[in-house]
């Protein structure tokens, strides 16, 4: 198969499973998750769903128990959405994309200096104009 196809499969995949964790499973360990990307293998047997989980990381691993344990039940709604000769069995693993963001954000935060917030930046840029007339983007007076 072209991986054209295998894309536009794992796309059809999250939109399910998506719509289906959201609107129809009723576990109530399976709460704030947000399908972030799924990966198909080539002959589209296996579909791994990565998730995102809001909360600490008891959570994050009682919600992916659930996942798993209503594997069956998304795989059935997967068959319903999407027209395949196969149903692909379904493996969710927490994606910790978010995380790692927010990780990145926080080191870069103490790393880098304080900017001047936007406000502060247009009064400086006013004051270092000659005579206080607007300029357009390319500098030049109006």
């Amino acid at each position: 198969m072209s991986s054209r196809r295998i894309l536009k499969a794992a796309e059809a995949i999250r939109q399910v499973v998506s719509t289906a964790i959201l609107l129809e499973l009723r576990d109530p360990r399976v709460s704030d998750v947000t399908v972030t990307r799924v990966e198909v293998s080539p002959d589209m047997r296996y579909a791994k769903v990565h998730v995102s989980v809001m909360g600490d990381e008891a959570k994050q691993k009682l919600c992916l128990k659930g996942l798993q344990n209503s594997a069956g039940f998304l795989q059935q709604k997967v068959n319903e959405g999407i027209d395949t000769r196969y149903v692909p069995r379904l493996q969710f693993v927490l994606d910790q994309g978010v995380k790692n963001a927010a990780a990145v954000a926080a080191i870069l935060r103490e790393v880098l200096p304080a900017e001047a917030s936007p406000g502060d930046a247009a009064a400086a840029e006013q004051e270092n104009s000659d005579d206080g007339e607007p300029t357009d983007d390319r500098g030049e007076e109006e």
